[in-house]
């Protein structure tokens, strides 16, 4: 008779390790939510390996709609969140006891990129908002305090508000409320190879700005500074992410999010622009010409649909497709074309450079790209996640561009820079001529329209004038209004003309003229009114030049403000105080009623003419209620 005693006993073992497996608790795998957390034995901080928790619309109100099935609908099975479930809150349910004598605190933390969490006790199945309390530190925006009284046990929910970037990770953790501040310095400390090595690469990238905007003000190659823009976008972009690592604020999320893209995909189009003009695609090479110009547009577009998409819509599928999928895939795919294009004419030596610099790019490219869509292989051979492989193709692709660069420029780099400043100087030479010739032009038509008001209307005006006070001496008493109004307009129209033909004169341009003119005009207007006038001018005045426009609005910014003093501040006392250093101050001050700055309707559009005038020549206004109105104009010189 056939033994079967081994095959029995195998089948035996079989059984009894099936058996085994299905009898290990979940919670002897890590800690479940189905059980109750003994937070004495939570000395620090504990990570819940396996939340019980699912995902909900973001309309949902806990406090009113919260049932236990809940929690079964939309399980939440990983720790990495779907892009479909990216706009979701997370609801989580859990259990905490404190056998202790005392009240203990702890605080919940959900993980990254959580912009919000909101935390509940049930009593009789309804849930009970907790405050919302965080610590104190600049990064706390996900962690929420709670306490549990002695000798109690509690039902605690947590409503999670998600940030919309596909590097959401839920993993849940109670801190110790005196130990968080370490907790967060220790979450932090992570990935130390990743930081250094990105703080490196940032390195040389800044010395690549440098060196780009070096080449750009020395030859003055507009590809230059196009390489240097994208150099600092692409610095900025990777320098934020370890600057910003493991930090719960709305500045790292705001980065992640959205700005971390945007920077990446401006980059790229000054990269483009920089190889239309490095290579001078245009003349030289009009397909490769045509897929960067399609480039820069296609990014363009993708920047705005990216913006409307994160800001306008909660489709975050949609946005992260096209992130991920649509605009890197095409990024990858004209690199791909660029490369059969360089292999089609490998005859020429710079774009041989450029082939095996954009070959190592789009190698490292696409094993970054591989991390993204979680490939478990590439963790083994680059531990320190996906940003390093994309640093070392962009390393690679920098060296190879070098060396391109001092091909290009070895023998055409000096002999341009002297023609383009011998160039530069013949034009800056002929400008300058052209600018004194239009200046000197200039100059002798205001002196000569000048003279030509003086002597002519001048004349005439002032002939007017004489008429109308030998009409007024003849006609003695009974003198007609109408005389009275053409003495007065011919006065007016000739101390205003006066004025015109003072500011034109090239010989007036100047500080000291300008000063003088306007004590003069300032004691002469006041002169047999009720205001005691008082000027303090400067022992010393620079001679400076200054133009006949900006004498001009100076002196009508002084002429209205006199104005203004004589008719609405009832003033018996007004001082000016002028300064002449690197500026020209003029302060008006008067003992008057002072000026209403809420209803400043009765000076009509004088005011606004000031500032418009003064704001016209680069010049500053001020006007203010101090013990009567006090006036400040200021002009750099």
């Amino acid at each position: 008779m056939r033994k079967t005693y081994p095959l029995f006993s195998f089948h035996g073992l079989a059984v009894l390790i099936f058996v085994l497996i299905m009898l290990i608790s979940p919670s002897t795998l890590g800690q479940s939510t189905d059980s109750i957390i003994n937070l004495n034995e939570v000395a620090t901080q504990k990570l819940i390996s396996k939340p019980r928790a699912c995902f909900i619309s973001r309309d949902f109100k806990v406090a009113g709609e919260y049932s236990p099935e809940e929690l079964l609908k939309r399980p939440v099975k990983s720790i990495g969140i779907a892009p479909e479930n990216v706009t979701k809150k997370i609801l989580m349910y859990f259990r905490v006891a404190n056998p202790k004598d005392s009240i203990v605190k702890y605080y919940f933390f959900p993980g990254m990129y959580f912009s919000d969490t909101r935390l509940y006790k049930i009593k009789t199945g309804k849930p009970i908002a907790f405050p919302v309390i965080a610590p104190n530190h600049k990064d706390n925006v996900s962690f929420r305090l709670f306490e549990v009284p002695p000798h109690d046990t509690l039902e605690m929910l947590a409503e999670i508000f998600q940030v919309k970037t596909y590097t959401n990770t839920f993993r849940p953790r109670l801190i110790n409320e005196l130990y968080v501040h370490a907790a967060i310095i220790e979450l932090q400390g992570t990935r130390k190879q990743e930081i250094l090595f990105t703080y490196i690469f940032c390195g040389l990238l800044l010395m690549m700005v440098l060196f780009s905007l070096a080449n750009f003000f020395q030859g003055g190659s507009r590809e230059f500074l196009y390489y240097a823009a994208y150099a600092f976008f692409l610095g900025a972009m990777l320098f934020t992410k370890p600057y910003y690592h493991f930090r719960s604020n709305f500045h790292n999320f705001f980065f992640e999010a959205y700005l971390d893209f945007i920077f990446q995909c401006i980059g790229i189009c000054f990269y483009m622009a920089f190889m239309i003009l490095f290579l001078e695609s245009k003349k030289n090479y009009p397909f490769l010409h045509r897929l960067y110009v399609g480039g820069i547009i296609g990014l363009s577009a993708v920047m705005i649909l990216y913006t409307w998409l994160h800001y306008g819509s909660d489709n975050y599928f949609i946005e992260y497709s096209l992130e991920n999928y649509i605009t890197k895939g095409i990024l990858l795919l004209m690199v791909i074309i660029f490369l059969i294009y360089a292999v089609n004419n490998w005859q020429n030596k710079l774009l041989r450079y450029l082939f095996w610099g954009n070959f190592f790019y789009l190698l490292f490219s696409i094993i970054s790209l591989l991390f993204i869509w979680d490939i478990p292989l590439l963790k083994t051979i680059f531990p320190y996640g996906a940003l390093i492989p994309y640093e070392l193709g962009l390393l690679i692709e920098l060296i190879f561009f070098l060396m391109g660069l001092t091909y290009k420029n070895r023998k055409q780099i000096i002999e341009q820079t002297r023609e383009g400043e011998r160039l530069r100087m013949e034009n800056d030479r002929k400008e300058l001529e052209k600018q004194m010739a239009v200046f000197a032009a200039h100059q002798e038509e205001r002196d000569r329209i000048s003279t030509d008001m003086h002597d002519e209307l001048g004349s005439g005006v002032t002939t007017i004038r004489l008429m109308s006070e030998i009409a007024k001496n003849k006609m003695k008493g009974n003198i007609p209004v109408e005389i009275e109004k053409i003495s007065a307009s011919a006065n007016d129209l000739l101390n205003k003309m006066n004025a015109i033909i003072w500011s034109m004169n090239s010989e007036n341009d100047s500080v000291d003229n300008l000063v003088s003119y306007i004590r003069s005009y300032t004691i002469e207007y006041l002169d047999g009114t009720p205001i005691n006038c008082k000027i303090n001018t400067p022992g010393f005045i620079p001679d400076k030049e200054l133009s006949g426009d900006k004498r001009r609005n100076i002196f009508l910014c002084i002429k209205e403000t006199l104005n203004n003093v004589l008719k609405h501040s009832n003033a018996t006392e007004m001082k000016m105080d002028i300064e002449v250093n690197d500026k020209l101050r003029i302060i008006i001050a008067d003992n008057g009623v002072g000026i209403d700055l809420e209803n400043i309707r009765r000076f009509g559009n004088g005011l606004k003419n000031i500032e418009k005038r003064i704001k016209s020549i680069g010049g500053y206004y001020n006007i203010r209620n101090e013990g009567g109105t006090i006036s400040r104009f200021e002009l750099p010189l």
